[in-house]
């Protein structure tokens, strides 16, 4: 049986990462009326959907299922590391600079930071909101004994139920506290997304791109490398220094924002 402690802290995942966006979003459009948060927040999404789910994933399945590229993964595994961090902090670089291009004839502070909002907002629908979702639904099968009965009926179909049995074992296993990490690694890391969205924006609205994309690239790329570190140190070891990276990241992240907010009022008002 799962406890339920697991179920609490897997819903309260679920509600930072697919209710706190939408509520974020809801807030912040109604308190800025008239200002194109909506759509701001949607240009972010896409920023990351088109860039990440569209193109970056399938290249990296298609890339999965060569021999070299196995090797090559097995071979240099600090080589593979980066190139999955400089990559995803590439492409979705890509798509935050379209999305500022796209918005620079009414590139604002609020604007950006919708479109930051809504890159870090959707990034945890997809990637952890739909997953605690399934999480829930098959714990609360697991509990009520449907689970087997479901994976028994699948195996007579011919389908490989490994996955499934190995889905299983997982949720019995995970402990409670694991599941609270993952929404509060999302909080962290819409945090990080959001301070990104932003110092892109500003440096296409005040001309200073180079140095704005590159510092962007820089932190995407040192954030995504440390999830590595799980294969290099025993896991809560691993877990302690991540999250406190994370943490410092979120906090740094922060003074960015109040940073860039400063800036672009102080620029706005020698205009």
């Amino acid at each position: 049986m799962i406890p339920t402690a697991a179920f609490i802290t897997c819903a309260i995942s679920l509600a930072v990462s697919l209710v706190l966006p939408v509520l974020a979003l809801l807030i912040f459009t109604v308190k800025n009326r008239k200002q194109g948060i909506l759509s701001a927040w949607l240009l972010g999404a896409a920023g990351f959907v088109v860039t990440q789910l569209l193109i970056r994933v399938p290249i990296l399945n298609a890339l999965a299922a060569q021999d070299w590229f196995i090797r090559f993964s097995q071979s240099h595994l600090f080589l593979y590391a980066f190139s999955l961090a400089f990559t995803a902090g590439l492409f979705e670089l890509a798509g935050r600079f379209a999305v500022a291009k796209l918005m620079q004839k009414n590139l604002t502070y609020n604007r950006s930071l919708a479109a930051g909002l809504g890159h870090g907002g959707i990034e945890a629908m997809v990637l952890v909101g739909i997953t605690y979702i399934n999480n829930l639904a098959y714990m609360a099968m697991i509990n009520a004994g449907t689970f087997d009965a479901a994976v028994a009926q699948t195996a007579a179909m011919g389908v490989d139920v490994g996955q499934l049995e190995l889905l299983k074992v997982q949720l019995l296993t995970t402990s409670p506290a694991l599941y609270l990490l993952g929404g509060f690694e999302r909080l962290l890391a819409m945090t990080a997304h959001a301070a990104m969205s932003m110092l892109v924006c500003y440096g296409v609205a005040q001309k200073k791109v180079l140095p704005c994309t590159l510092v962007c690239l820089g932190i995407h790329t040192f954030i995504d490398l440390t999830a590595g570190l799980t294969l290099i140190l025993p896991q809560t070891t691993a877990y302690l220094v991540i999250y406190s990276i994370l943490t410092a990241v979120a906090v740094v992240s922060v003074l960015v924002i109040r940073r860039i907010s400063r800036s672009w009022k102080e620029v706005s008002h020698e205009k």
